[in-house]
């Protein structure tokens, strides 16, 4: 059973609610295992993950292992999800992979691997892209493959019942007395028309965030935010907070931050981006704007008393930020890299 031939793998069809339920299932069972602090994301959230395609996200493939010895409907050990960049970045497959406890060390994880190896190569990509436990047996494994290891990414949570409300209220304050000349405009759902352009200018400013040096820049324009921030989000069926800083002298976006909220997992909030423009750092916009998130969230969204947010190691300011509004390191640091499909052994 070592070499893992005698699992199938097939495609998660789009409807198919009793498959995607099973592998909703190994991927809990996988992150309770791996890191058991890490936010759960709600069944119907990830089935909906599943079902996005073109223009709301990249083209998706989502594969299965159903198991061996059961029947083949609403059953699953283990499972990939790939991602296939379609405008910047087309060389790459951005891969997740989940085998269930119960069924590692029986060479699962490489037929899945296998499995999307050839998937990948057949959509003429030439890397994998991959993001592991930087404590895991994930490391060694993609180590073997000849796999590079790039950026390592580090979760932080703000506990509300921990953080006293004077800190983030110290915290804005502290804030607005650098960021005179700047007001600050909120919203929930929709990006509105007059600030779509202001949020791709913020979303393409994530570009200066630690990422590989050989990625290609992301660029957002006004019809992106529509498809893949507005119409994306009420896909999911999730609500979207935005909180922006906008400079009095000019009316141009300077900073930008956007947290979601699974109505599934109402303690939970989910920190999406956070930028601050090129012209407009120093005034201390982006703790003004995570601080002024938190305070509109205290009565917008009572029941989230978490919030989770990555930041790559190596980003210093944002992470200073962060512990500034009382986040707190939470599970282990995760490991960006990836394996050049010519590259892997043909008989892994």
């Amino acid at each position: 059973m070592s070499d893992g031939q005698q699992f199938e793998v097939l495609r998660i069809e789009p409807g198919d609610g009793a498959t995607a339920e099973a592998v909703h299932a190994v991927h809990d069972a996988a992150v309770h295992a791996d890191d058991p602090e890490n936010p759960p994301i709600s069944a119907r959230n990830f089935t909906r993950r599943l079902a996005l395609a073109p223009p709301l996200s990249y083209p998706v493939e989502a594969w299965y292992a159903p198991d061996p010895a059961g029947p083949r409907a609403g059953t699953a050990i283990g499972w990939y999800r790939m991602k296939l960049p379609d405008a910047e970045n087309t060389d790459r497959a951005e891969l997740e992979i989940d085998v269930h406890p119960a069924w590692r060390r029986q060479g699962l994880g490489r037929r899945l691997l296998r499995h999307a190896t050839g998937l990948a190569t057949s959509r003429g990509r030439e890397f994998l892209d991959f993001n592991v436990a930087a404590s895991g047996p994930g490391v060694a494994f993609v180590q073997r493959l000849g796999g590079r290891l790039r950026l390592e990414d580090a979760r932080r949570v703000l506990d509300l019942d921990a953080v006293p409300a004077s800190i983030i209220a110290e915290s804005r304050a502290t804030a607005a007395k650098a960021a005179a000349g700047y007001s600050l405009v909120t919203w929930r759902g929709p990006t509105p028309a007059e600030h779509r352009q202001g949020v791709a200018e913020m979303f393409t400013t994530m570009n200066d965030a630690p990422n590989r040096p050989d990625s290609e820049r992301e660029v957002w324009d006004e019809q992106r935010v529509i498809d893949q921030l507005d119409r994306r989000q009420q896909a999911m069926g999730g609500r979207t907070y935005l909180v922006a800083a906008v400079s009095d002298a000019t009316g141009a976006m300077a900073a930008l931050t956007e947290v979601r909220i699974d109505p599934d997992v109402p303690g939970w909030a989910m920190q999406g981006n956070t930028a601050v423009g090129r012209a407009h750092r120093g005034h201390r916009l982006g703790l003004l704007v995570k601080a002024a998130m938190i305070e509109w969230l205290a009565e917008a969204e009572p029941r989230a008393r978490r919030y989770a947010t990555w930041n790559a190691v190596v980003n210093k300011h944002m992470i200073a930020i962060n512990e500034a509004l009382g986040y707190a390191p939470s599970g282990p640091r995760y490991q960006e890299g990836d394996l050049r499909i010519a590259d892997i052994p043909a008989d892994f």
